[in-house]
Parts: C-alpha cells; sequence; structure tokens
C-alpha cells in the first residue's frame, strides 16, 4: 500500500473525509469523563484494514485542537508510520527501548503544528518482549510529561499479541475495521482479544465504507461505536454521518 497523500485531513481539511476524522476526534475526547484519555492504542484484526492511515490523521486532527501530539510507531514487524509522514526510519522506538537513548533524540518534528512523530526504528527480534517491558512502561509515562496526546499504531491485534499487551498500559483502544474486506469472525475475534485482557475499548472504527448507490453527494467513510454506551445497552450504537 502506497501512503503517499494519506494525510486527507491536512491536504484537504474541508472535506467530508476529514470531518469524519475531526467526529471521531470528538467522540474520543468525550469518551471518559472521569479520566482525560492521553494514551491511545489503535490496531485491526487483520493486516490492511486502513490503522495506519486512520491513526495518521486522527494525530493530525488532535494537532489541528492545539494538542501537543505525539504519534508512535509500535509496529514492530511492519512499521508504516514513517511513510505516511516521508521520515527515514534509522533510529525509534526500539533504538530508545534498547539502548536506553534519550528519547527526545529521536522524535521527529513533522511540518504540522504541533505533532510529533516516534519511528518504529530497526525491526527488534522481541518485539513482544520489547513492548511488555517496564522499561516501555516507564518510557510511556515519562512521554506523557511531555505530550497532551499519544497515538500508537500497534500490529494486527488478531494475528501478534503486541496490540494486547499495549492496551493494557493505555487509557483506551480504538479497533480499525475494513468493511467488505474483513469477516465478521474475524473482527468479533480482535475484539474478544482485547477484552480478554480487560481493554478499554473505545470503540471501532469501521473504514472503507462507501454509499455511491445510494445517491449521496459524498461518501461517507468512518462509521464509530462506542463501547462504553455498548457495555450498558447491547443494542446501543451510535452512527455519524459526515
Amino acid at each position: 500500500m502506497s501512503y503517499k497523500n494519506s494525510l486527507i485531513v491536512h491536504a484537504d481539511p474541508k472535506s467530508p473525509i476529514a470531518e469524519a476524522y475531526r467526529v471521531l476526534r470528538t467522540n474520543i475526547q468525550f469518551a471518559s469523563v472521569d479520566k482525560p484519555i492521553k494514551t491511545i492504542v489503535v490496531t485491526s484484526s487483520t493486516p490492511g484494514e486502513g490503522k495506519t492511515t486512520t491513526i495518521a490523521n486522527l494525530a493530525v486532527t488532535f494537532s489541528q485542537s492545539g494538542s501537543r501530539v505525539l504519534l508512535i510507531d509500535a509496529d514492530l514487524r511492519k512499521p508504516r508510520v514513517h511513510k505516511a509522514f516521508d521520515l527515514t526510519n534509522i533510529h525509534g522506538m526500539t533504538t530508545v527501548l534498547a539502548e536506553q537513548r534519550d528519547y527526545k533524540t529521536c522524535i521527529n518534528k513533522t511540518d504540522i503544528e504541533n505533532l510529533f512523530v516516534l519511528t518504529s526504528g530497526p525491526i527488534p527480534p522481541n518485539p513482544s518482549e520489547l513492548l511488555s517491558s517496564n522499561a516501555m512502561k516507564k518510557f510511556l509515562e515519562a512521554l506523557c510529561n511531555d505530550f497532551d496526546m499519544i497515538l500508537i499504531d500497534a500490529p494486527p491485534v488478531g494475528v501478534v499479541t503486541d496490540a494486547a499487551i499495549l492496551s493494557t498500559i493505555v487509557d483506551g483502544t480504538i479497533l480499525v475495521v475494513s468493511s467488505g474486506n474483513v469477516e465478521i469472525d474475524a473482527a468479533q475475534r480482535a475484539k474478544l482479544l482485547l477484552e480478554k485482557v480487560n481493554a478499554k475499548l473505545l470503540g471501532v472504527v469501521l473504514n472503507k465504507i462507501t454509499k455511491e448507490n445510494q445517491g449521496g453527494r459524498y461518501s461517507y467513510d468512518y462509521y464509530y461505536a462506542d463501547d462504553y454506551d455498548n457495555e450498558k445497552n447491547n443494542n446501543h450504537k451510535q452512527k455519524k454521518k459526515h
């Protein structure tokens, strides 16, 4: 997949897709009343569902609202974030964790105001062990002192355990599901895997929906299901139209 021109929110902020991301940002901001959500993992059930594009654009929307945002590529198997922002991936998160380097020397400032990126760095032989280490937890705690919002791109939860591990140390998790490309069983299994580790599932983004055949003027790309409300009423789902 090519990530060229994938930052739609930045390139075309008035588009309906950009507005969809802003609605998603608003939903996240109001997802928790008692404790502000500051660290979020974004994952998918299988590869190719658009999680990297989703998290990259979400990061832009948060930065546009004035928040100091750090986007971390924690997909230590097939990193993609650096491609979306046209960055090198020589040093990154694995450099910080494995070599105990000061993370400030590895963070990239983007052309977008308030938005910073920490690429994955060299792919390690033990991704899961690295992500579940005490060093990772302390690293994330330290970052919270420097940034208002930290978004973490994780591998598909239905393929490897990395996303499930990360979901236990963050404030919330978002599951991206590609409409028409992923079996319902796979999506349900991904949700179950997150629930088994007591992940705080903020919601599901149903990606790549089109309504061209319904006579609409625009295509509608995102569906956001708030799982906090679903816990109160399993039949309650909220659909946002953009």
